[in-house]
């Protein structure tokens, strides 16, 4: 079976902060990442590999790519990329501040913090919406097979591809309107979280549906609400063994596949977006053989 990080799989933690770091121009990232390697800890964080990076360290790996950016009528898919992609977790905001101190000291030679979200546990993994998130994630062993990539090429087998967004909500303007209308956005019931029959074919559930798409786009989803500066939303991260599950929805929910947008954006865009390259663990923590 191939070894991953555990944190992929691992149920959501009660608070996090995502760091996105690029890398400083005229530095060497190597001593940086060897510095975080020596700092990583399975149990509370997650590292992620863009591919500005790989193209930095004269390395290739199959599959990463930038995340492209999308438009479709009025709906614009923006990206921002990111060389370095950490998630830090913990019981508490204060236990969180302090591991990502850590790994923006640790990384300081070869990284510049771009980005810094911290995120929460809302109400048993519910988005701030009110709405379930993740209710279509595949289970047990299907989970791994849907995020783990299984390869016979060292330092690959175990790592996972990772797309991440954050999106912002207008939740005062959901929030005004009527309970059937919020239902046919999401296309569940609040009170019940069970689908609607009868919800329009704009439903974020009819648009993402996983096993419409031909092949099937099934992808393991993380998400975490956050809120900062006035503002909230969803901090949304899906792993998969390749971005393709992530795309085809996306393109769907924009209109390009045939013109029906997604009820989702009524509330809520996303601001940032960038794919990274997860990499395995062996026994002495984070395998970057692949990179370094």
């Amino acid at each position: 079976m191939p070894i991953y990080q555990d944190q992929i799989l691992a149920s959501l933690p009660a608070h996090a902060q995502f760091l996105t770091f690029e890398r400083k121009s005229g530095s060497t990232a190597k001593a940086s990442l060897l510095a975080l390697q020596s700092i990583f800890d399975n149990d509370s964080m997650l590292v992620g590999i863009g591919a500005s990076l790989t193209k930095t360290l004269n390395c290739v790996i199959e599959g990463l790519k930038p995340m492209p950016s999308l438009q479709s009528g009025a709906i614009s898919i923006p990206t921002s990329h990111g060389a370095l992609w950490v998630r830090v977790s913990g019981g508490d905001p204060g236990e969180c501040m302090f591991r990502a101190e850590s790994v923006i000291q640790a990384v300081a030679e070869g990284f510049v913090l771009s980005e810094q979200v911290p995120a929460f546990t809302h109400r048993q993994n519910r988005d701030l919406s009110g709405y379930e998130d993740g209710t279509e994630n595949p289970e047990g062993d299907d989970a791994l097979k849907t995020a783990i990539i299984q390869s016979d090429k060292v330092g690959i087998n175990g790592s996972s591809f990772v797309a991440v967004q954050s999106w912002v909500h207008d939740i005062k303007h959901l929030k005004s309107m009527p309970q059937t209308d919020q239902d046919h956005i999401i296309g569940r019931r609040l009170s019940d979280n069970e689908e609607l029959d009868d919800a329009p074919v704009s439903a974020h559930v009819k648009r993402t549906a996983q096993e419409s798409f031909t092949p099937e786009a099934f992808m393991w989803r993380r998400s975490l609400p956050w809120t900062q500066n006035g503002r909230c939303g969803l901090h949304f991260i899906c792993f998969a063994t390749s971005y393709y599950p992530f795309e085809v929805q996306l393109k769907r929910m924009i209109g390009m596949e045939d013109g029906i947008t997604d009820g989702l954006f009524e509330f809520s865009r996303p601001v940032t977006g960038a794919y990274f390259w997860c990499p395995p663990v062996d026994a002495s923590g984070l395998n970057l053989s692949a990179l370094i």
